[in-house]
């Protein structure tokens, strides 16, 4: 087994099911900013805080062409953070990556180490280690850490541990995650909702509405007399309805109907008032014409 393999051992494993539901990790392919034409290198990662350094499509040499994160670069050990969007504390959460050694770092015989840690909880840090340099693009696809969420939105944080080659970048990119939510629960109060709940339930209504209900059922389903003699018979119910009907019944019966031209002259008496004085020749339309008055 190589060192790179007995490293990536040590990540902490899954914990329950496979996590497949998505994460959002911000700006995981490092494709904003771009690397400027011409240049190799850009400070200022979006979505991430730290120093890491982007690198250009070309430097980094990926498969897929996407810009890259060095964790190492001019003589400085870098570190990243960001926070996994829409994973509340409680689930777990896979991460996945693709790494390199970089083309500048001398020819093996081993990778480059970096950590990847989150914040709260007790979930070990996932050491790794890059494909061992060989003087060109050697890019790991798919290296996985797993780790159960200790706050919403949990903060990742990559970070170079190598000592021996700081001057050299080696790159991350491709950076995803998936989840398994936890379980939704219940709203706060719960049991409390219910008015009979508690200490409640030995006022005299509740122990009344507990009696009946034990009483319906011992009552035979076909059995309309003992459900009666519990629920009685609805006569206050029946009774209500009967004068609600006889209400809508009186209400439809007022005379509504009124002559047209009766309520136009009640209308009419304001307009009428204020261009009684308006000669022909004031308006270009008469005010006669101006409406039905």
């Amino acid at each position: 087994m190589t060192l790179s393999a007995a490293l990536a051992l040590a990540a902490p494993a899954p914990a329950g099911a496979e996590d497949t539901e998505p994460a959002v990790v911000p700006n995981g392919t490092f494709s904003s900013r771009q690397v400027p034409d011409g240049l190799t290198w850009a400070s200022g990662i979006e979505g991430w805080t730290g120093n890491g350094v982007l690198g250009s499509a070309a430097r980094a040499g990926h498969p897929q062409g996407f810009q890259a994160a060095t964790l190492s670069y001019a003589g400085t050990q870098r570190s990243m953070s960001t926070r996994v969007r829409g994973v509340r504390a409680g689930a777990t959460v896979t991460l996945s990556w693709d790494d390199n050694p970089d083309i500048c770092a001398p020819a093996g015989p081993s990778g480059r180490p970096y950590t990847v840690t989150v914040a709260g909880g007790t979930n070990s840090p996932g050491t790794f280690t890059t494909n061992v340099p060989n003087k060109k693009p050697n890019w790991f696809i798919g290296r996985t850490y797993s780790f159960s969420a200790a706050e919403d939105a949990p903060e990742i944080t990559f970070a170079s541990t190598d000592t021996t080659n700081t001057q050299c970048p080696f790159f991350v990119t491709n950076i995803q995650a998936k989840q398994t939510a936890p379980p939704l629960t219940p709203p706060k109060g719960g049991a409390s909702s219910d008015p009979c709940s508690g200490d409640a339930k030995d006022d005299a209504q509740c122990k009344d509405l507990a009696a009946d209900k034990e009483k319906i059922e011992k009552c035979p389903p076909t059995s309309k007399e003992c459900l009666a003699g519990v629920a009685g018979d609805g006569k206050a119910e029946k009774d209500g309805i009967a004068k609600e009907t006889q209400a809508v019944d009186d209400f439809g019966k007022v005379p509504r109907d009124q002559n047209p031209n009766d309520a136009a002259s009640q209308l009419c008496a304001l307009p009428n008032a204020l261009t009684s004085d308006v000669k022909p020749g004031d308006a270009v339309v008469p005010p006669s014409d101006w409406w039905f008055c």
